[in-house]
């Protein structure tokens, strides 16, 4: 079975409708999210393959070629702890 990305512990994703943005709160302050970051995260549920994730932002956005991307993000929030990786 391939892991999932989940968002990690301690933090918590919103929408901030004052920021216009998701927003990635945790106990020392808050990050806001760009709207790809933010379409990113919100897929990250610990349901979906990142492989998943990429097919339904491709779909819901009609772009082709972005599995890069969506990985390399994922690493990136990985090493933040933003998301972990579930089973």
């Amino acid at each position: 079975m391939a892991c999932k990305p989940a968002i990690g512990p301690g933090f918590r994703l919103q929408w901030e409708p004052a920021q216009g943005a998701h927003v990635l709160l945790y106990p020392e302050g808050m990050v806001k999210l760009n709207g790809s970051a933010g379409a990113i995260m919100s897929r990250c549920d610990g349901q979906r393959t990142v492989e998943e994730i990429v097919a339904d932002l491709e779909s819901a956005f009609g772009v082709r070629g972005i599995a890069a991307d969506v990985t390399a993000f994922v690493n990136m929030a990985l090493e933040k702890s933003w998301l972990e990786m579930r089973e």
